[in-house]
């Protein structure tokens, strides 16, 4: 009997786990390790920080889903690996926390064949101090990355709508906390979910709403933009989203590395190296992300956490970490296989692996601010890497050690983003986008470094019925309930 231990339960995790029990069958073990309890269809988290869903709508329990899978679960989250084993076993391990009530702080000692590093990130509030929900985070933002947060983030924004109600001006500020943040998409749509929102409660003329962003330019999504087809003509996302922004009286800084928050008050670097502030009533600022902390021990117990893990906390992969300046990127830089170089039996899948380099070029201010978006590896990348991740293994267990690996390139792969702008039956809106491929190849494709018959945008109510069918189908699919493998990632 092989093992297969995943470590983490998100979109990446779950996925590969789940494809992996069911290809693997009751003759091998897949082992779950994942510190929440629940699962949580992150897209819709926005909705519930307007209000428009609650934290039940967007989560489910695991144990039951993993109980009808086959699936080994344990409620715990990764400390270390030891790759090689050690002195006292022979068998490579990783150690876990159990965070189930009654188990807190047990640890235990997992031995597997394959390990699958799915953790997903930390949210790095710490980067900017103020940043954050809670005081022991900071006390003056919040947040839409947990269902939590954003149940915190909603009832902030009932306050704010009281009192514009009550005659008192708001200022909204959204965007991204930091200089290397990734997920500006999230934010997104939670400013236009905002103006959607205070416009159907009559108090829009209340606000103030500004953007503020560490992209280039507006558009830039972590990807370096893109040109998309729209109504039958090639129009640039930085067109594309200043007129959302424009349409809907949405004011922007970009190009800002948010380096402090103060009650009320968010100071920031821009790229031309001058400083300024901007004063807000209500703050949501997404964090920047880092790997989740695992340590990696060799049998003698030397820590070679620098050999697995890039210095961000992510793990190494079959990438090119060497490509060196902008000039000599190439799509060919991104991992493939997703294989660990120096063990060939751990993967990392979704937000866990290391990319070789940003996809949007780098930037830095004069005083040697890094100020560019981190390269975005959510949502439908995730799904596909891990059900790849889980196919190249099963391949191993059940064909053959040599088996050849399952490839899924985001240089060749393409990706749908379906972003809200308003929720509402009749009165919803969303910016339906496909990009191909997520990796911009400037050598297949000159000039856009995108193929544009595959690569387009509208926006409209359609594009919300679309991103709302979307949360049903994918907490179906979670679920594993009828036909969920029919259901692509």
């Amino acid at each position: 009997m092989a093992r297969l231990v995943v470590l983490g339960g998100g979109v990446s995790g779950h996925t590969a786990a789940t494809f992996a029990a069911k290809w693997l069958g009751s003759a091998h073990e897949v082992i779950v390790v994942t510190p929440n309890s629940k699962w949580n269809w992150v897209p819709s988290n926005i909705w519930v920080g307007v209000g428009e869903m609650s934290k039940e709508d967007v989560t489910f329990d695991l144990a039951p889903v993993y109980k009808k899978a086959g699936i080994n679960y344990k409620q715990a989250k990764a400390v270390s690996i030891n790759p090689e084993g050690s002195e006292s076993s022979s068998k490579p391990f990783v150690t876990v926390e159990f965070t189930s009530k009654g188990n807190e702080g047990k640890t235990e000692n997992i031995e597997y064949d394959y390990l699958i590093n799915a953790t997903g990130p930390k949210l790095n509030f710490g980067a900017t101090p103020g940043l954050g929900v809670g005081s022991e985070l900071g006390e003056f933002t919040v947040s839409v990355c947990t269902p939590d947060h954003a149940v915190h983030a909603n009832d902030e924004f009932q306050k704010s709508i009281q009192k514009m109600k009550n005659g008192e001006r708001q200022r909204f500020l959204v965007g991204t906390g930091h200089g290397l943040c990734t997920c500006q998409g999230a934010a997104f749509e939670y400013i236009f979910n905002i103006e959607h929102e205070i416009n159907k409660a009559g108090v829009r003329d209340m606000a103030d709403l500004t953007w503020i962003s560490n992209e280039a330019f507006l558009g830039d999504f972590g990807v370096g933009g893109l040109h998309m087809k729209s109504m039958g003509f090639a129009v640039s996302s930085k067109i594309f989203a200043e007129s959302l922004y424009t349409e809907r009286n949405i004011d922007w800084i970009i190009g800002a590395h948010v380096n402090k928050v103060e009650k009320g008050k968010a100071h920031y670097e821009l790229l031309d190296g001058t400083m300024g502030e901007e004063e807000f009533d209500f703050s949501m600022l997404i964090p920047p992300f880092a790997g989740v902390g695992l340590k990696a021990f060799a049998k003698d117990g030397t820590d070679i956490t620098s050999t697995i893990f890039a210095p961000n906390g992510f793990m190494k992969v079959d990438a090119n970490y060497s490509a060196g300046a902008y000039e000599n990127w190439k799509a060919s830089d991104w991992p493939s296989t997703y294989q660990n170089p120096t063990y060939g039996n751990m993967f990392a899948c979704g937000i866990a692996f290391a990319p070789p380099h940003t996809i949007s070029k780098p930037m830095s201010s004069p005083n040697g601010t890094p100020i560019n978006p981190t390269p975005p590896r959510t949502g439908m990348p995730s799904g596909i890497i891990g059900k790849a991740v889980a196919h190249s293994i099963c391949d191993k267990i059940l064909k053959g050690e040599n088996s050849p690996l399952h490839e899924a390139s985001m240089a060749n792969m393409g990706a749908a983003c379906v972003a809200s702008a308003g929720k509402g039956v009749f009165t919803g809106t969303a910016a339906a986008m496909t990009i191909y491929p997520v990796i911009p190849d400037f050598e297949k494709y000159p000039g856009t470094g995108r193929d544009t018959d595959y690569t387009f945008g509208e926006i409209g109510l359609a594009g919300h019925w679309i991103k709302h069918i979307l949360h049903y189908l994918f907490i179906w699919k979670a679920k594993l309930k009828t036909g969920w493998t029919m259901i692509p990632e």
